[in-house]
């Protein structure tokens, strides 16, 4: 287990690295002013009841946040820039925040204190790709960083960063034209060795991709290349999995601010750097946290319960079934607040809660989809589906805690809860 992180001060937390050029103009009145803002939010929080009403989602900001996260680069290792950008909108919300050395962001919903804490979860990082050599032809051989397949890769377009420079370029198989290598294009083997990148600069050999400065070890961004359509709803990227779980995240947080009703308890949102290698919340789960909802993709496929448009309850994944009691709150919060959603398993996913279960974190873990064909490949998502999770989580947040006895450790029997069970069985011998 991760050594325990402090909490968060009451005001909100100045960036532990510098901010980027969009807000660099900040002053140390800007952060007294929010500091005073948040300290009289907070004191007027307490005066108030909890706000049972479902709150209502701003479309066009969550939009917006996915929007402006697609377009920040940020494969598992190079997620400083979208660091950045998290944690200005945080304080844009006056919401105060924490950072680890690496970049992983706690921020806290303050609620009306005890220690059973909840957190929700999302990564920021993407899929992406490393350069591993340079090739003769002059073009550059790599290497995927997370889980996905060549065959989504080849005819993307991306970004190389060298030590100080930026290149364009773009995915391509060993054989790219038909009528050079005729039917031979369709029997080429789908593997990291069957691609690489032709960049974009004036490049015969090894010595003039040196000369540009490429080494093995240059990051690769690949390109989002965002479509929305307005009338229908459908939203087509890659990397929804999971800038569209962070954008997701910041317009509940943006809402329950806005709303200023008490909360139960304090809800801290974690945003993770590392989840598509597989090292998720670890870094930013503390002992006072008792339980976790991670938002991820799910995914829809013709064996899958998942659709588009609804929320959906993951019950298990590769690394086994997730919390019972948990999961049973999440559906009493879906038929109390009329939010659609499924039931679904998956047999080859895991997310930020396996590494924290793995890490020996004793906490309650559940994961809440939103659907998304063609998984780690150009992806598709709705917005119906979003809002659904989003609604869901708002209403999570504002719940009361799962269970009294979790403040605890360790502890006797008493309160610990049933499942339904059957009678004695006889068994003849």
């Amino acid at each position: 287990m991760t050594t325990p992180l402090s909490k968060p001060t009451n005001g909100p937390a100045l960036p532990t690295t510098n901010p980027s050029p969009r807000r660099n103009a900040l002053s140390t009145c800007y952060f007294l002013k929010l500091l005073r803002s948040s300290a009289l939010k907070k004191k007027n929080l307490k005066t108030k009841t909890l706000n049972t009403k479902t709150l209502k989602i701003d479309e066009s900001y969550l939009i917006e946040q996915l929007i402006s996260l697609l377009r920040i680069p940020s494969p598992s290792g190079y997620t400083d820039q979208v660091v950045h950008y998290v944690c200005e909108e945080l304080e844009a919300l006056s919401i105060p925040y924490n950072v680890t050395r690496r970049g992983a962001i706690r921020a806290t919903l303050a609620g009306e204190g005890g220690p059973l804490d909840r957190a929700v979860c999302v990564h920021l990082d993407t899929l992406g790709a490393m350069v591993s050599r340079l090739k003769s032809n002059g073009r550059l051989a790599v290497r995927p960083i997370g889980t996905w397949s060549s065959r989504f890769a080849e005819g993307a377009r991306v970004t190389v960063f060298t030590e100080d420079k930026k290149f364009r370029g773009t995915i391509l198989p060993l054989k790219a034209s038909g009528h050079v290598y005729g039917d031979s294009v369709d029997t080429q083997k789908v593997s990291w060795d069957q691609v690489e990148v032709r960049v974009d600069v004036r490049s015969q050999g090894r010595e003039d991709l040196e000369r540009f400065g490429f080494s093995p070890g240059d990051y690769i961004a690949v390109d989002p290349c965002p479509e929305i359509d307005p009338d229908e709803g459908f939203i087509n990227s890659r990397h929804l999995d999971n800038k569209a779980g962070a954008a997701i995240l910041l317009a509940v947080a943006r809402a329950i601010r806005d709303d200023a009703a008490a909360l139960p308890v304090d809800c801290h949102l974690l945003f993770t750097i590392n989840e598509e290698i597989g090292v998720g919340a670890t870094e930013v789960l503390y002992s006072d946290i008792t339980e976790m909802i991670v938002i991820d993709s799910a995914m829809t496929a013709p064996r899958q319960s998942s659709t588009e448009l609804d929320a959906t309850l993951v019950m298990m994944d590769q690394s086994g079934p997730f919390d019972y009691h948990l999961n049973r709150k999440l559906v009493r919060l879906c038929r109390d607040n009329d939010i659609s959603f499924k039931k679904d398993l998956f047999e080859f996913y895991r997310s930020d809660a396996a590494s924290a279960i793995e890490a020996g974190s004793d906490i309650r873990t559940a994961l809440v989809g939103f659907g998304v064909d063609a998984s780690h490949g150009y992806e598709r998502t709705h917005l119906c589906g979003l809002k659904e999770v989003a609604k869901l989580i708002q209403a999570y947040i504002r719940s009361e805690p799962t269970f009294d006895r979790d403040k605890n450790e360790m502890g006797p029997i008493k309160g610990f809860p049933h499942q339904p069970t059957r009678g004695t069985i006889s068994i003849e011998t």
